[in-house]
């Protein structure tokens, strides 16, 4: 999304990652538009530092994505650090980040917050509870951004994929037993897409000002057989769950 962004002619772009170096190397292949920056989005301080160093660099921020995410643990036994970890990452970062950049967007009367959730947050993740919870948390984070604040500028989109070509997905895919099992149902149930096939699905839901961002389309059709019957759905996907453990 970052070299997307500057491709279409953003005046500054800023690449925030726990990982420096990988910051690092994607700013520099940006060029003299991108700034690096690392930040553990899980600290509101240091959230706060990154937000004062994209304004001192590029000026009023338009756009913040609230994108880092992390898909750990398993069932019931997952340890709770394991749980506040994902609900850190994955949900309580894009509340940091929205309590500091909303009051300046309501006072310019724009603004644009685009949430990563997952189509884990409107269907559900087969194999971790955490990510399943915290990605629907995070979809129903940025659905009420955009009921409470819609109408005074700010506008929201939540980002759903499936399955995308990244390393948190490829980790995944290494895992044997029920530690990969949400990994090999999303790899099984869809096309996995490039990085740069998702960002061109971002930029165009941008431009519309769109909430639902759906690179994957079928993940429309899953969530009206969802809500049609939703014994039915649980039953299919008790179903795919046993297939998959089965394969």
């Amino acid at each position: 999304m970052a070299h997307r962004f500057a491709d279409e002619g953003a005046r500054g772009v800023v690449v925030a990652d726990l990982d420096a170096d990988g910051a690092d190397a994607v700013a520099d292949a940006i060029g003299e538009r991108a700034l690096a920056v690392r930040c553990d989005v899980a600290s509101q301080d240091e959230i706060d530092d990154l937000i004062a160093r994209a304004r001192d660099a590029f000026g009023p921020i338009d756009l913040f994505c609230a994108n880092a995410g992390v898909g750990l643990g398993t069932d019931l036994d997952t340890p709770d650090e394991v749980w506040g970890l994902a609900f850190d990452v994955n949900v309580r970062s894009h509340v940091l980040a929205a309590r500091r950049l909303v009051p300046e967007w309501l006072e310019r009367g724009e603004g644009y917050f685009l949430t990563t959730a997952s189509a884990a947050g409107l269907l559900t993740q087969i194999g971790s509870a955490p990510y399943a919870v915290t990605k629907h948390a995070a979809v129903a984070f940025a659905e009420w951004l955009s009921v409470t604040y819609g109408d005074a500028g700010v506008r929201v989109s939540c980002l759903c994929p499936m399955g995308v070509n990244t390393a948190m997905l490829q980790a995944g895919l290494d895992l044997e037993g029920d530690k990969g099992l949400g990994t090999r149902v999303v790899a099984a149930t869809g096309t996995v897409l490039e990085p740069e096939e998702v960002a061109g699905a971002v930029v165009e839901a941008l431009r519309e000002e769109r909430f639902l961002v759906l690179p994957h389309a079928e993940v429309l059709d899953f969530m009206r057989r969802k809500t049609a019957d939703y014994d039915r759905w649980l039953a299919g996907m008790r179903r795919l769950q046993a297939a998959v453990l089965a394969g």
